[in-house]
């Protein structure tokens, strides 16, 4: 156990979105090691059926485990959703974690009202995953899902401050937020969920247009939470002296994975840094 302790905790994703989860691992677990894999090739996963990425997810599961991994955590809401079965059938003995859970147990704890938000992409809000786990805990809860597409476009390009995220953020949120006037008594979110690995790079201009008693869930800081619990659990945690380093694996374009990844991660990653590998 002592020497599987020492082993890196594995992170996959379809592209950089998930370095948002390494970075809230990072903060929350700096001795661990990391092994990190953006499946950039392939993505976008959203727009594949179910069963590709159950199958693409085995794949990056399984490149990981190959390496030597004491925990994965799938760092997509997408394989989260439809996948977790799977890795965790084709891993065993490996402990794996999606990002849809940990927000879902954070919304539930947060909710005063059990009227809550959920914002992410058409594929995670079409699929209800958040939704059934939310309703897993609190049958009782409301649940408004809404589809925000172009906050990815806009953390893909590093536009997360100024009047044009903070327009596109008002264009989504007011009808939930901001009902018309005329609406027969309606129910304002008191928890807003960010359902997708992109969104915290948005947070700030998110905070600005809702209100603010708002508690914003990112499930990039709970899905951290919920890593550093369970390998405390399995005694599989690294003592809490040094600090832990990050190994880069990526599908396709090594120049790009570090030049959008190091805004996601907000810090720099150098291209040399940087494995590309084939699936």
């Amino acid at each position: 156990m002592r020497n599987k302790a020492k082993l890196p905790i594995g992170v996959f994703d379809s592209g950089v979105g998930g370095l948002t989860v390494l970075k809230a691992l990072r903060e929350r677990m700096p001795c661990e090691d990391v092994l990190y894999l953006g499946d950039t090739a392939r993505l976008p996963y959203g727009t594949k059926s179910p069963q590709t990425v159950a199958r693409y997810g085995v794949q990056c599961g399984g490149e990981l485990t190959r390496r030597g991994i004491k925990l994965l955590v799938v760092a997509c809401n997408t394989a989260s959703a439809v996948a977790l079965d799977a890795l965790r059938e084709a891993n065993p003995g490996v402990p794996v974690i999606g990002v849809v859970e940990p927000g879902a147990r954070a919304a539930c704890a947060a909710t005063s009202n059990q009227a809550v938000a959920v914002i992410a992409t058409e594929s995670t809000i079409a699929g209800g995953a958040y939704q059934r786990a939310i309703h897993s805990i609190r049958p009782e809860a409301r649940i408004l899902g809404h589809a925000c597409p172009l906050f990815v476009s806009l953390a893909e390009e590093g536009w997360t401050e100024g009047q044009i995220p903070e327009a596109v953020a008002a264009r989504y949120l007011d009808p939930i937020f901001k009902p018309a006037s005329g609406t027969e008594h309606p129910v304002i979110p008191d928890t807003l969920v960010l359902g997708c690995t992109h969104f915290p790079l948005l947070a700030q201009a998110i905070r600005r247009v809702v209100p603010d008693r708002t508690t914003i869930v990112d499930s990039a800081a709970t899905t951290a939470e919920t890593v550093y619990a369970e390998l405390g659990r399995l005694g599989l945690a690294r003592p809490e002296n040094g600090c832990g380093g990050t190994t880069y694996l990526t599908t396709d374009d090594a120049a790009r994975f570090a030049r959008t990844g190091s805004r996601f991660l907000g810090t720099p990653i150098a291209e040399r840094d940087v494995l590309l590998i084939d699936l």
